[in-house]
């Protein structure tokens, strides 16, 4: 998972390390809407220092934390040309480093919790929503599915960057960008596929 969008976790002793993944999980959903709610570019720069911060607190070699954003790079400037375009600098600095801090952030609390823990949490929160026919242990499934396709979309990514290059087509938004979808829902449809066979899912 060494491209994948989110870290694999790594063990510390940090307080982080320390806070149960059911809290922790509240605390970045709270993150969230904060950065939703504070507008402007100055607001924006200061969530993505402090989520840099917190990489630096969790003690995530940069060189792990900068890799994921590889394959971001032509998300954020196509997003980025498109708010200028549309809304002028401060707007692309707002959208940009909000939704860059809010990955950095999800990455610091992948890197700082199990996956069982986190799985655990999922369906300890939804379980008094059982009564109205919520079954949260197929959310938990969906969410450790969401977390394991992470690194198979980053492949086909690369794969399909690296395919465009070698036909002079780097540049072209079709050539990526289509392929890039059209194996990305091949490779979900597979996944469903490989699930329905085992009777994953089935009432």
């Amino acid at each position: 998972m060494s491209d994948v969008l989110v870290s694999t976790y790594r063990p510390g002793s940090t307080l982080l390390h320390r806070l149960p993944a059911g809290p922790k999980l509240g605390l970045l959903a709270l993150y969230g809407v904060v950065t939703v709610v504070a507008t402007g570019p100055w607001s924006a720069a200061g969530f993505l220092a402090f989520s840099l911060v917190l990489v630096a607190w969790v003690r995530i070699p940069w060189r792990v934390a900068l890799r994921p954003l590889r394959p971001l790079l032509l998300v954020v400037v196509l997003v980025t040309a498109f708010q200028v375009w549309q809304k002028g600098w401060p707007t692309a600095v707002h959208v940009v480093g909000d939704l860059l801090a809010l990955f950095v952030a999800a990455m610091v609390f992948t890197a700082t919790t199990r996956i069982d823990a986190m799985l655990d949490a999922i369906v300890r929160g939804l379980g008094p929503f059982r009564r109205v026919g919520v079954k949260p242990e197929k959310i938990a499934l969906a969410f450790s599915l969401m977390i394991g396709a992470i690194p198979g979309v980053m492949t086909i990514a690369r794969e399909t960057r690296e395919a465009a290059k070698a036909r002079g087509l780097e540049r072209s938004p079709r050539a990526l960008l289509v392929r890039m979808a059209i194996r990305t829902v091949a490779h979900a449809y597979d996944t469903g596929a490989a699930l329905h066979a085992r009777g994953i899912g089935d009432d």
